[in-house]
């Protein structure tokens, strides 16, 4: 043989030795890649994701997250009872909503705002100044949640009938086009888009939820995720109840983070965050009895369809471990 076959053959050896090395590579990356668990989670307004990005607990993380956003929680549910979502955070009493379906899903964890964060606005030349002004009025809410349940509390509440006030399911932006246009009378929602509105809006509150609403929100897991990707969900709802604690000392970082996010107003979000108070719960014996007797309201209010046991509703497993881990 040559030296320059020689050579030739050494080169053909090499080549084929780095094409098989690069085979091997690219298969241990695809199987790597194919083994990494992946969270489709969704979001509002970008609160979480915004929460977990500035907190730090974002990093580092051993699985992926698919984040989307909604305006709302009833597409979340939706996507979650389609499976094309694994999480989602929602109100408790759309999720409850959801749920009454049939919907294969749990709450696994949550958080707690202030009541009064639920409120209902009317526009600032209503003639309407208090919840007794009420009656014979259209009010705009999200059918089967916060809205719904807070409209219905506070006509009963005011002694006003249910049927003396007509009821117009909208969602929040439908809701906020329809109270500055006047095609509704009043609109019950929650935050942001409580600041939103009176701060840029000149909205006014005429009544909100404390004393009538737990105003929990709820993280929610489908069926499906809990039994498939159970680790990487404890691991979210952890990450995400640490992130809670830090963000009580740290509002207007959050804000700002959160606001450049989403394109809202930074001075919006520090208002939203700063009525809300917004603090990680463990769902316990006194947080199902809590959301049991507002399901059971619902339930009189003709809002779920049916009486429901709440304590077969959420997973309190996720939040006791999270409870008992540093």
């Amino acid at each position: 043989m040559s030296i320059n076959a020689h050579d030739h053959s050494i080169t053909r050896r090499l080549a084929a030795s780095l094409l098989a090395a690069a085979i091997t590579l690219s298969t241990a990356a695809a199987s790597l890649a194919a083994d990494t668990v992946v969270l489709r989670v969704g979001d509002q307004k970008g609160g979480n994701r915004s929460l977990l990005e500035i907190s730090g607990y974002a990093k580092d993380l051993p699985y992926r997250i698919e984040w989307s956003e909604f305006p709302a929680a009833a597409p979340i549910l939706e996507a979650l009872n389609a499976g094309a979502l694994d999480v989602g955070y929602t109100g408790d009493l759309s999720f409850l909503s959801v749920y009454a379906t049939g919907a294969p899903i749990k709450a696994i964890g949550g958080t707690r705002s202030d009541a009064r964060t639920q409120a209902i606005l009317v526009r600032q030349d209503s003639q309407i100044k208090s919840a007794a002004d009420l009656k014979g009025k259209r009010l705009a809410g999200t059918r089967g949640g916060w809205g719904q349940f807070l409209i219905d509390a506070t006509l009963e509440k005011t002694g006003i009938k249910l049927e003396d006030a007509t009821f117009a399911p909208l969602g929040p932006v439908d809701a906020k086009i329809a109270l500055l246009a006047g095609s509704v009378d009043a609109w019950a929602v929650w935050e942001p888009y409580v600041s939103f509105a009176t701060l840029k809006d000149k909205a006014r509150v005429i009544a909100h939820g404390e004393g009538l609403t737990p105003t929990i929100t709820f993280i929610v897991a489908s069926d499906s995720a809990i039994a498939t990707k159970r680790v990487a969900v404890q691991d979210l709802v952890h990450r995400l109840n640490k992130a809670r604690l830090w963000s009580l000392d740290h509002l207007g970082e959050y804000a700002k983070n959160t606001a450049e996010l989403t394109k809202l107003p930074e001075d919006v979000l520090l208002s939203a965050y700063t009525a809300q108070r917004t603090s990680p719960i463990v769902i316990d014996e006194n947080v199902v009895k809590e959301i049991q007797a507002a399901s059971d309201r619902s339930t009189r209010y003709g809002i779920l369809p049916k009486k429901l046991d709440v304590s077969q509703a959420v997973d309190r497993s996720f939040t006791a471990a999270a409870a008992g881990s540093n």
